[in-house]
């Protein structure tokens, strides 16, 4: 048990610092608050990060794929092929423009969309497929990618949770029609909430540009249906603060799964796999947890262990989705889906701990053996 002169290490560990706090008054000083210069020097400064892609901010992830797929003109009567092993705002942004949502298996060795699955789902109505770089690391993009251009489907990359991260030397959110990020406060960098949509394509763009703003780029020249789905100048000054941190966070991350992956030796623990190739940047450490996952996890709270599971039911498994497909007939077979959220514990890996904290997480993992 932890000794009362022991913290638990945290699983996440948001950063808001002197700089965040003096960037956020300044704009408020400024006078200038939603949709200003903040935002538009944000936006100019992450393009750096996707091949110098177009972006556009908007208020949360959520948004970002829920705009992208609008302005695409995805909707009723398309289907969107989505993992189901997933946070629900993959799907949840596909339902809310009216479109279906085809849920595909992962890759037994990995976290991201099975190529071969996707492939099986495809049907005549299919629209796109939407890769997740689940926990930092890239989904199979250049077999998807080639999926997709065969049968004429667009790529919607969700990138909410893989800043920085890349596939052979190529970064996320620069392979697809277009890709989303988030900046919620336990990404590796985030803007207090937010997000952002990249696209090589200006129409596109533009577009999510008018849907973001109530159909409008001059004020009371609408042009079409949008909503309110803007980024505050709050919130751009605290993401461009923490960009700035970005590849030194990064780096620590990468180190302290590197330190983990070289400890632990439990051998009921799997550490995360890395495919060939990829630049996984560890939003969270995600190991399998073979046996009683309950007691182990109990037992590494019990050491003064954060840890949690992302995500403990899959999507298709949630009630807005399970229930309408048994009324419909439809079932899924997603063995590795099922697996996955029945073995996947995420451990500290964020760049506040100490050298002292990793061995802590090692000690405690590496205590429970083969039988948790």
């Amino acid at each position: 048990m932890t000794s009362i002169n022991e913290q638990q290490v945290p699983v996440a560990s948001p950063v808001i610092g002197e700089a965040e706090i003096d960037a956020v008054v300044q704009v408020l000083r400024s006078g200038n608050v939603v949709q200003g210069p903040e935002v538009a020097a944000f936006e100019e400064r992450f393009s750096a990060l996707v091949d110098g892609r177009i972006c556009v901010a908007v208020n949360s992830g959520t948004s970002a794929l829920h705009l992208l797929l609008l302005a695409l003109g995805i909707g009723r009567g398309d289907e969107v092929v989505v993992p189901s092993f997933s946070f629900a705002a993959s799907a949840n942004a596909v339902r809310l423009t009216g479109a279906d949502v085809v849920f595909a298996d992962i890759e037994p060795d990995g976290f991201g969309l099975d190529p071969a699955a996707v492939e099986a789902a495809i049907t005549p109505r299919t629209a796109a497929i939407m890769p997740v770089h689940l926990y930092g690391h890239p989904a199979a993009m250049d077999r998807l990618a080639s999926i997709a251009e065969l049968r004429g489907l667009a790529v919607v990359e969700d990138a909410c949770q893989a800043h920085t991260a890349a596939l052979h030397g190529k970064p996320v959110g620069a392979f697809g029609a277009g890709g989303a990020f988030s900046f919620y406060p336990t990404k590796n960098m985030h803007a207090l909430e937010g997000g952002m949509v990249t696209t090589a394509d200006p129409e596109l763009a533009r577009t999510v540009r008018l849907l973001r703003n109530q159909g409008m780029e001059q004020r009371y020249a609408n042009e079409i249906v949008g909503a309110n789905m803007r980024m505050t100048d709050v919130s751009a000054a605290v993401g461009r603060v923490q960009l700035g941190r970005l590849a030194a966070w990064t780096e620590r991350r990468r180190a302290n799964a590197a330190y983990l992956d070289d400890r632990i030796t439990a051998p009921a623990v799997t550490v995360p796999p890395v495919a060939e190739g990829a630049r996984h940047v560890y939003h969270q450490y995600t190991v399998r947890i073979r046996g009683d996952r309950d007691a182990a996890m109990a037992r590494l709270t019990g050491a003064g262990i954060g840890n949690a599971v992302y995500y403990p039911t899959p999507i298709h498994r949630l009630k807005p989705y399970w229930e309408p497909d048994q009324k419909a007939g439809r079932t899924w077979d997603l063995p590795e889906t099922d697996k996955a959220a029945d073995e996947v514990v995420s451990l500290p890996v964020h760049p506040s701990l100490t050298e002292g904290d990793l061995e802590r997480v090692v000690t405690a993992v590496n205590a429970l053996g083969e039988n948790p």
